[in-house]
């Protein structure tokens, strides 16, 4: 589904799950951004965003990072300054990806996991990764350039199936897996 917003200029995506029982390893979710540049939308990431790590303009931060999904409200918050991205760059594709170091977890396994993608006040989209469940990773934004130079904004929950590397790899292809 796509929402009629343009010219967006700071989102926030954020993230929240609810920790792993008692005595189970950590479940650790992670949002990924990738950026995609103006002659190539569909090809490589110029760069991607994700823990310990930001844009190197500083236009895309990971504000809050959770390894264990503990805390109050959205556990992970990532912030994307489209306004002040460079003209080199028409899409930016941002994911969440499952950690895979304790054996495989998919968002079925992972009790009240949500998404939520604003712009100041105003929801532009929410899931609940239920369409998703049997994936270990997942897109759940793109933004693109228009013609104007303004950024339009369209939801594209989409599994994959993979560890957050191999996910990172493909999570912008125009099809999952490609």
């Amino acid at each position: 589904m796509s929402t009629p917003n343009k010219d967006l200029a700071k989102v926030e995506v954020r993230l929240k799950w609810d920790p792993s029982p008692p005595g189970a390893p950590a479940h650790d979710l992670d949002i990924i951004a990738a950026t995609y540049p103006a002659d190539e939308p569909y090809g490589n990431p110029s760069y991607l965003v994700h823990f310990d790590s930001r844009s190197p303009d500083g236009t895309i931060t990971l504000n809050r990072d959770s390894r264990t999904g503990q805390g109050l409200g959205f556990d992970e918050v990532m912030t994307l300054e489209l306004n002040r991205l460079s003209a080199a760059y028409a899409r930016v594709v941002v994911g969440v990806a499952i950690q895979q170091r304790d054996g495989r977890r998919t968002f079925a396994d992972i009790a009240s996991a949500g998404i939520q993608i604003r712009e100041g006040y105003t929801n532009l989209a929410e899931d609940d990764f239920s369409s998703v469940g049997g994936a270990t990773a997942a897109t759940v934004a793109e933004f693109v350039r228009g013609g104007s130079g303004g950024w339009e904004f369209h939801e594209t929950i989409r599994g994959f199936e993979g560890d957050p590397g191999s996910f990172a790899a493909t999570m912008g292809s125009s099809t999952p897996g490609r």
